[in-house]
């Protein structure tokens, strides 16, 4: 018989479908807004503002490998999940799975929605539609990925770092507008939240034992008993 649910956990679920669903949602209302009006000037803005810094140009372009085609595709939520595994953690392997293909896929399918063209000064081969960010949107996964994983602080400020990095280095390489990465910073944590929603018991239930066994590893020995 499987065990009840706690109802933290029931709120949590909620919380994370709701919070998730309302993202994409925004998403898809920011890619409308661009639509109508194509000349965005924040974006023209900072297309122009982020030229001035060239020296970046070689981070920039590190990012462009390491957030995108087959490394982020293959490599990333491989790499990740088989951490899960080595930390026997397998529901946690799963859903780093299937929350990279539920970004991936509704990256595409925003992306076919808008077919918004990209900067014209773009220096990287980049596929078809500006927005969202596909590159933005898979470190916004990674991130929520880690932080549903490991809710700690210090993950979450490292996991946000990481998306402004990935953000910038997009509109530096001129390969997106500066909406194009919200829209992808949005995306991608909507549905990494959306997965986690959907794992949210198991995957807490498989946290807590790990959390447990770790503790138990790390407690000092029982003192021996005495003879009588």
């Amino acid at each position: 018989m499987r065990p009840p649910i706690d109802d933290d956990l029931i709120t949590t679920r909620l919380q994370r479908l709701v919070i998730g669903v309302v993202l994409i949602a925004a998403t898809v209302g920011l890619g409308i807004l661009i639509a109508l009006e194509a000349d965005v000037d924040v974006d023209d803005w900072w297309n122009g503002f982020v030229s001035t810094f060239a020296f970046l140009q070689p981070f920039s372009l590190a990012l462009n490998f390491l957030g995108g085609g087959w490394f982020a595709t293959f490599v990333v939520p491989l790499g990740g999940a088989a951490v899960m595994l080595v930390l026997r953690r397998p529901w946690g392997a799963v859903f780093v799975l299937a929350a990279s293909a539920g970004s991936a896929l509704v990256v595409q399918v925003i992306k076919g929605m808008f077919g918004r063209a990209r900067p014209e000064d773009m220096i990287v081969v980049s596929d078809h539609g500006s927005f969202p960010s596909g590159h933005t949107a898979n470190a916004a996964t990674i991130a929520t990925i880690a932080v549903v994983l490991f809710p700690r602080i210090w993950v979450a400020v490292i996991g946000a770092a990481w998306i402004f990095a990935m953000a910038f280095s997009r509109t530096q390489v001129h390969a997106h507008w500066l909406s194009d990465t919200v829209g992808g910073t949005l995306a991608g944590i909507g549905a990494a939240l959306v997965v986690a929603g959907a794992f949210t018991v198991v995957l807490e239930r498989e946290r807590a034992r790990a959390d447990a066994g770790g503790r138990r590893v790390g407690a000092p020995a029982a003192p021996a008993a005495r003879q009588a």
